[in-house]
C-alpha cells in the first residue's frame, strides 16, 4: 500500500506539473499584447539582437542599437509608449516571443514558410542583401562584364553560388575561407570585386571611405520581417500600416542611410509561404 500510495503521489505530481507548465506556456502564449493593451501598459518590449551589426549591436554604453533599434523607436513612438529593448539571440528569438518576454521581435529575422508554422510575420522591413560590391571606378553594369575581373568570396557562400551561376565562363572568382579574409582580399588589392552582403557595405564605407565601394549587381535579397505570436492579428496588421507609412515618409530610408550609408532601395515583396 505504502508503494502504491507512493507512485500514486509520484504520479499526481508529474501530472500536476505537466499540467501546470502546459498552462503556463498556454497563458504565455495567449497573453501577447495587442496595441492598446500596449498603449495601456505604456512600454513596448521589442526583442532585437545585438550581436550582428549594424542591423543589431551595442552602443559605446553597450546597449542595444542598430536598425532594427532604430526602427523599434519608431514603433514604439507610433504606439505613444515607452520603448524596452529585449537582447535576444537567434536562437532563442522564437522562445521569447512564444513566452511572452517581448511584444513583438525585430531582429534581422528572415521570412520563411518554416518559420512561419510558428509565428505570424509582418511585411517586409529590411532586407539582407547579397551583392557584387567594387570601387566606383570599376566598370561593372552586368554579369558579362565580369569576365575580366576578379572577384573575392567565401568558399560555398550564397554569394559563391550566386556568382558561379551568373558569372560568364573564364570568370576569375577567387574563394577565400570566410567574409573577412575575403574582405581582406578586397582592402589589399588581390581582388578587383567582393561578392558580399549589405553589412559588409556598410562596414567598407565607414571604414574605407576613399575606396568609393558601391554595389554593382544584387545577387539575392532575403525579406526580413517583424515577428508575433500567432494569436496576435492585431499587432500585424498594426505593424503592416506602420511599416508602409515609414518607408513612404522616408524615415525607413534615413534609418538605413545612418547604418549602411546608402539610402533605402526597393524592399522585397513578402515571400510566398
Amino acid at each position: 500500500m505504502t508503494i502504491l500510495n507512493s507512485i500514486t503521489r509520484r504520479g499526481f505530481a508529474t501530472l500536476f506539473a505537466a499540467g501546470m507548465t502546459t498552462a503556463f506556456l498556454s497563458t504565455s502564449t495567449a497573453s501577447a499584447a495587442t496595441p492598446d493593451e500596449i498603449k495601456q501598459s505604456g512600454t513596448l518590449r521589442v526583442g532585437v539582437l545585438v550581436d550582428y551589426p549594424p542591423f543589431g549591436g551595442t552602443d559605446a554604453n553597450q546597449q542595444p542599437a542598430g536598425y532594427d533599434a532604430d526602427v523599434a523607436a519608431l514603433l514604439a513612438k507610433s504606439l505613444g509608449v515607452k520603448l524596452e529593448l529585449v537582447p535576444v539571440t537567434g536562437p532563442n528569438r522564437i522562445p521569447y516571443l512564444l513566452t511572452n518576454k517581448i511584444d513583438v521581435l525585430i531582429a534581422t529575422f528572415g521570412i520563411t514558410a518554416e518559420r512561419a508554422k510558428q509565428v505570424l510575420f509582418s511585411n517586409p522591413y529590411s532586407a539582407l542583401t547579397i551583392y557584387v560590391l567594387a570601387p566606383k571606378s570599376l566598370k561593372v553594369k552586368g554579369p558579362e562584364d565580369l569576365k575580366s575581373v576578379s572577384i573575392g568570396v567565401a568558399r560555398a557562400s550564397t554569394q559563391d553560388t550566386a556568382i558561379t551561376a551568373m558569372a560568364p565562363q573564364g570568370t576569375e572568382i577567387k574563394r577565400f575561407d570566410d567574409d573577412a579574409t575575403a574582405l581582406q582580399a578586397l582592402i589589399s588589392g588581390q581582388v578587383q570585386a567582393l561578392g558580399a552582403s549589405n553589412t559588409i557595405l556598410a562596414q567598407l564605407t565607414k571604414d574605407y571611405p576613399k575606396m568609393e565601394i558601391e554595389p554593382k549587381i544584387t545577387l539575392k535579397s532575403q525579406a526580413n520581417g517583424m515577428a508575433f505570436s500567432k494569436s496576435n492579428t492585431a499587432l500585424q496588421e498594426y505593424a503592416n500600416t506602420f511599416i508602409a507609412e515609414i518607408e513612404k515618409n522616408g524615415e525607413l530610408s534615413k534609418i538605413n542611410e545612418r547604418w549602411f550609408g546608402a539610402p533605402l532601395g526597393e524592399l522585397p515583396p513578402m515571400p510566398k509561404l
